[in-house]
């Protein structure tokens, strides 16, 4: 997934489950995933979505 379709179904996943999602970098492209079920590297981490931050 590119990294522009992967911002947008984050955050679009986050306002939609009310969670907070992770966006990170995988070897074949960019994956989201709920924050409470990331156990990945910390340096994949490309950005989380908050969607009770203002």
């Amino acid at each position: 997934m590119s990294l522009n379709i992967a911002q947008r179904y984050a955050w679009n996943l986050a306002k939609t489950l009310m969670v907070e999602i992770t966006l990170f970098a995988t070897p074949s492209g960019y994956a989201a995933v709920p924050s409470a079920e990331f156990e990945g590297d910390a340096d994949s981490v490309v950005r989380e979505y908050d969607p009770f931050a203002r």
